[in-house]
């Protein structure tokens, strides 16, 4: 006869696989949907500055956006999605590098907060420093990502629908803009 530790590890094993079988389960519920979301970005002001970077001690370009964001982030949440990271990046090319990738703003939405994004004339949040001088006249699309946290499955990585172009200026402002 079994004893009662061996029944009682029979019964947990057991409850483990169900446990593992319902979530597998409820993941697949939601496995299958789009993420993705309309989303407006217009750039409203941007400056470029030729500046000492604190760290190195050499001069770098550093761009400077102000930048208007609309998107409806509510279709989104289900009830395995258990918040949003959001971040505006910038992407360009140089002659040095390829493909150069900034994040320039972030936010996090959980659930049960309001998910509608309608930013006016926000600054960036973080630096936008090239590792070089060539941000002036560069071509930058800009596009809005977003992680989804589920409670159970993938870490779903989402691009927006709609990414903005945009031109730099060609000049570097002056010191006191």
């Amino acid at each position: 006869m079994n004893t009662f530790l061996s029944r009682l590890n029979t019964l947990f094993a057991f409850s483990i696989s169900v446990v593992a079988a319902v979530t597998f389960a409820c993941f697949l519920t939601t496995h299958f949907l789009d993420y993705t979301q309309d989303v407006e970005i217009e750039v409203k002001k941007a400056i470029v500055k030729n500046m000492e970077e604190f760290y190195v001690g050499e001069k770098h370009d550093l761009g400077h956006l102000r930048f208007s964001l609309k998107a409806n982030m509510t279709p989104v949440f289900n009830w395995n999605c258990k918040e949003l990271f959001l971040y505006l990046m910038a992407e360009y090319e140089t002659p040095r590098n390829k493909i150069n990738q900034v994040v320039l703003w972030d936010k996090i939405i959980n659930r049960g907060e309001n998910a509608v994004l309608d930013l006016k004339k926000v600054h960036a949040k973080y630096y936008f420093f090239d590792d070089g001088s060539e941000l002036r006249g560069k071509n930058i699309t800009l596009s809005l990502h977003w992680n989804v946290i589920p409670n159970a499955g993938y870490l779903w990585r989402v691009k927006g629908r709609q990414d903005l172009g945009y031109t730099l200026p060609d000049s570097y402002a002056g010191s006191r803009v």
